[in-house]
C-alpha cells in the first residue's frame, strides 16, 4: 500500500569484532535483519565478507570509517588524518574542524574515502547502501566526498541522521544537553537530505535510534515499530554483539549490544506484516 510505513532495520559495525559479526549472522538469520554496513579496515572484515558471501540475502554497505578507527591507506599516506599510533581519533567535532580548513587533510581525505570504497568493490559484495561511523558524512567535506567517491563505485543510497526529538523521545527520555544539540542539527540534516537527493541518490526520511545509540534494545525496537511515519522510509539502527568483548567495551563501554541483539530477535519476521509495514533493504527501495 503507498500509505504504508517503509522499514530498514540496519546493523552497523559489521567487522569491528567477531562478537558483532556473529549477532549480525544470528538476527539476519533470524529474519528481521536485513542489512548491515561494513567496516572494511576493522579486524574482523575479513570474516564479515565471508559470512556476506556465504549469506546474499544480507545486503551490505560501507560504513566509512574517517574517526575512531583505522585507515586502509598506510599512515604516510593520511598523516594529516591519523595520530601518532596511525589511528583515527576518536575527537568527533576536532577531526571535522580539520577535515574542513586543511587542504592537506581534505586530499588525504579524498584519498582514504576512495581506497575504501575500493576494497568493499574488491570484497565482491554488492554496494547496498553508504553511510559513516559515528555519521561524520553530515560533515559536509565529508558528504561531497562520499557522493562524488561512491556514484563511481555504484553508489545509490545514504543515510541521513535525520531523528525529530518528537520521535526520539517516544524511544526513551532525551537530556536537555543531546536535546539541544539535536536542535542545532536538525536544519542542517534537512539541508543534507536535500543535497543527496539533489545530486540523484536516495535516502531515508527518518532514522530512530540515534538518540538511543547503543541502548536499541527489545522495548524501543517495538516502540520504535508503533511510531514509523505512514508513508516514509525510516531506518531503524543496532549496534548489536553477541557479547560485550574487550575490544567492543574499550571502544563503547557505555553501549549495551548484548540487549540489542536479543532485542532483535524478540521479532519475527510475520510481526512486521501484521503491523502493516513494508520492510527491506535501501537496495530493495532503490534499485539500480
Amino acid at each position: 500500500m503507498v500509505d504504508s510505513p517503509r522499514l530498514i532495520i540496519n546493523a552497523d559495525d559489521f567487522g569491528l569484532d567477531p562478537a558483532v559479526n556473529a549477532a549480525v549472522l544470528s538476527a539476519h538469520q533470524g529474519g528481521i535483519l536485513r542489512s548491515a554496513s561494513l567496516m572494511v579496515s576493522a579486524p574482523a572484515a575479513a570474516e564479515a565478507i565471508a559470512i556476506a558471501k556465504a549469506h546474499p540475502s544480507l545486503a551490505v554497505g560501507l560504513h566509512l570509517t574517517l574517526v575512531d578507527g583505522e585507515p586502509v591507506l598506510p599512515q604516510e599516506q593520511v598523516s594529516a588524518l591519523v595520530d601518532a599510533s596511525g589511528r583515527f581519533a576518536a575527537d568527533l567535532w576536532r577531526r571535522g574542524f580539520h577535515y574542513f580548513f586543511s587542504p592537506r587533510a581534505h586530499r588525504q581525505l579524498r584519498a582514504e574515502i576512495e581506497a575504501q570504497f575500493a576494497l568493499f568493490a574488491d570484497s565482491g559484495l554488492c554496494l547496498d547502501h553508504a553511510n559513516a561511523h559515528k555519521h561524520l558524512h553530515a560533515h559536509p567535506t565529508v558528504l561531497r566526498l562520499m557522493l562524488a567517491v561512491g556514484r563511481r563505485f555504484g553508489l545509490r543510497a545514504v543515510r541521513v541522521p535525520r531523528e525529530p526529538l518528537t520521535m526520539a523521545r517516544q524511544l526513551a527520555p532525551v537530556g536537555a544537553k543531546a536535546a539541544l544539540g539535536a536542535r542545532l542539527l536538525f536544519p542542517w540534516v534537512n539541508r543534507m537530505q536535500r543535497f543527496i537527493r539533489a545530486q540523484g541518490f536516495g535516502c531515508n526520511d527518518f532514522l530512530l535510534g540515534l538518540q538511543s545509540t547503543g541502548q536499541m534494545d527489545g522495548e524501543r525496537l517495538h516502540r520504535a515499530l508503533q511510531i514509523l511515519p505512514a508513508g516514509s522510509l525510516t531506518e531503524l539502527y543496532f549496534h548489536p554483539a553477541q557479547e560485550h568483548s574487550p575490544r567492543l567495551r574499550a571502544l563503547m563501554p557505555d553501549y549495551r549490544p548484548v540487549a540489542e541483539w536479543q532485542g532483535l530477535l524478540t521479532l519475527a519476521p510475520d510481526a512486521l506484516g501484521r503491523h502493516g509495514i513494508r520492510w527491506g533493504s535501501y537496495g530493495d527501495f532503490f534499485p539500480g
